[in-house]
């Protein structure tokens, strides 16, 4: 049955996704204000139907401080890509992959909610591009999201951040939000999900300033807080 319930979660969520994606474009002459609502219409679309279709509900442990933050989350699944921007008081520039923003119709969504584009094989010009973006976005007061892991990880794993995170601490000069998800052992790689609630836990905001080394090993601590090694609820 969890099967059934799968499949038809993705025959409904990505034909639902182009509409939003289409509706995005009409709302462009009216401003941004518009869009973004437009974009948390498709957000809570998502959540709605991973609740009554695949049983996935989640649980927000502490709260998501409202101004300018980087808002550094463990990563494990398409989940929480989704369900953490309903957390969060502001809309937030998104820092994903380039070709993620590249792509046709949704690639010129991202760009007018505004997003970080991180290319890993263009050297010091993708970071310089990436450090402009995201000054645009505390200009704004806006805060940034970030998966500092680079990439969705297996549960249990525990990769080092990639060194893009410490760059934009750095240079950014933002206090850091960590938090800690346990989304992968219900929504794997396959298409099959199971039933359950995903927990998201706030860490204790980090200051900023630190060193390299005392940044990555306080928010790796924190994005893997959650017992990863046990079942989550159901």
């Amino acid at each position: 049955m969890q099967t059934v319930r799968s499949v038809l979660y993705a025959a409904i969520f990505y034909p639902g996704t182009l509409l939003f994606v289409l509706g995005c474009f009409v709302a462009i002459p009216f401003g941004d204000e518009p869009m973004r609502r437009v974009v948390r219409g498709w957000i809570d679309f998502h959540h709605r139907l991973a609740e009554t279709l695949l049983g996935i509900t989640s649980e927000l442990v502490g709260t998501i401080p409202a101004g300018p933050h980087l808002i550094a989350v463990k990563h494990e699944s398409m989940y929480e890509t989704l369900e953490t921007i309903r957390f969060v008081d502001e809309p937030p520039v998104i820092v994903l992959k380039r070709e993620l923003r590249d792509l046709p119709l949704f690639g010129g969504t991202t760009r007018m909610w505004g997003v970080i584009p991180v290319d890993r094989g263009a050297g010091a010009k993708a970071l310089r591009e990436m450090l402009v973006a995201a000054k645009a976005a505390v200009a704004a007061r806006r805060p940034v999201l970030i998966f500092p892991e680079g990439t969705r990880v297996d549960p249990g794993a525990q990769p080092p951040l990639r060194s893009g995170f410490a760059g934009l601490y750095r240079a950014l000069g933002l206090p850091v939000v960590p938090v800690a998800v346990n989304s992968g052992r219900l929504w794997g790689r396959g298409i099959v999900k199971r039933p359950g609630v995903v927990t998201f836990k706030v860490g204790e905001t980090i200051p900023p300033g630190l060193d390299r080394d005392e940044i990555e090993r306080r928010v790796h601590a924190a994005i893997n807080a959650l017992d990863l090694g046990a079942e989550p609820r159901a």
